[in-house]
């Protein structure tokens, strides 16, 4: 049994092919094929069952591949301590991110990462927060960047920030005439929200404290998973939507007229770096952690007088 074997069999599991997995590992298939069947063989026992589309494990070869997850994890930690021992920071980190945060955290980020760590390459997947739990349960990302507390098995969450949310209000809102706002001066038919399926929808609904269906206005409804999209419609249609506050950044002076704060507390979204329990990689998350605490102003890296709401 190699440690080559183990990394094709994960492969195989992640990506469901064993055409798509030798393409990933940069071998043939022919090669990767007769590896798996080399530690099929050494085992005893079958561990995919090639019959099925796509290619599936079976059920002692679910139990192998996920015990070749965690040697995987241990061999890579060898070239973790000799990395330590390096004084510059080097190899791949590959992270994932929500639509929600990416647009108004990585341009003000990554320049100054790829400066600092010129020798590290960071390959960035901008997904939902399923996709990314997904992949980094696989192994196929080194952590994410995500709304928290996930409550998921597996995983452990590093808080970085705590991102206040405020609503942005047409002048003829109501929310317009007030100088800060409570959730109960709300009008959920008037908001503008997030589609089904992204956290920061259902965080949303929860400050207004109000789980039904929202469509924003009687005969219409829009669907969108852009914070940006959600602006625009209010600019240009009236009503209410809530941002989050790092994406003010860019707002007019009109545009911040159009801003109201919540009363303290203010509700609020956390921020972390997710990662596996058993991760890798431990100094280039450092590093990926500390330019982001950079660029975060003060008041949004405590959750002093801040609600963190749940999803």
């Amino acid at each position: 049994m190699t440690i080559t074997q183990l990394e094709y069999i994960v492969a195989v599991d992640t990506y469901k092919s064993f055409v798509l997995a030798a393409e990933k590992c940069f071998v043939t298939q022919p090669t990767l094929s007769m590896q798996v069947q080399k530690l099929e063989d050494i085992l005893g026992v079958k561990i995919f069952d090639r019959t099925r589309q796509p290619i599936a494990p079976t059920e002692v070869g679910t139990e192998i591949i996920a015990q070749a997850r965690l040697m995987l994890a241990e061999s890579y930690k060898i070239k973790e301590i000799i990395s330590d021992r390096q004084k510059n920071l080097s190899g791949e980190l590959k992270v994932g991110i929500i639509p929600t945060i990416a647009p108004y955290l990585l341009p003000r980020i990554i320049a100054r990462f790829v400066d600092q760590h010129p020798q590290v390459k960071l390959v960035v997947w901008e997904q939902n927060t399923e996709n990314i739990i997904q992949q980094l349960k696989l192994g196929t990302i080194d952590c994410g960047i995500l709304s928290t507390p996930l409550h998921e098995p597996g995983l452990s969450e590093i808080p970085v920030f705590y991102e206040n949310f405020v609503a942005y209000a047409s002048k003829s809102s109501k929310l317009y005439k007030k100088k800060t706002i409570t959730p109960d001066d709300i009008d959920v038919e008037e908001l503008w929200v997030l589609d089904e399926g992204h956290c920061m929808r259902e965080q949303v609904l929860n400050i207004c404290q109000r789980r039904k269906s929202t469509k924003g206005f009687q005969h219409f409804e829009y669907n969108t998973g852009s914070v940006d999209t959600l602006k625009r419609m209010v600019d240009q249609n009236n009503g209410a939507t809530i941002l989050p506050e790092l994406a003010l950044d860019d707002l007019s002076d009109k545009q911040l007229d159009r801003i109201r704060y919540f009363k303290s507390p203010e509700p609020a979204r956390e921020v972390s770096i997710v990662i596996q329990r058993n991760f890798i990689k431990r100094r280039l998350i450092e590093a990926l952690k500390n330019e982001i605490l950079h660029f975060i102003p003060k008041k949004l890296k405590t959750k002093k007088k801040k609600e963190v709401m749940d999803f």
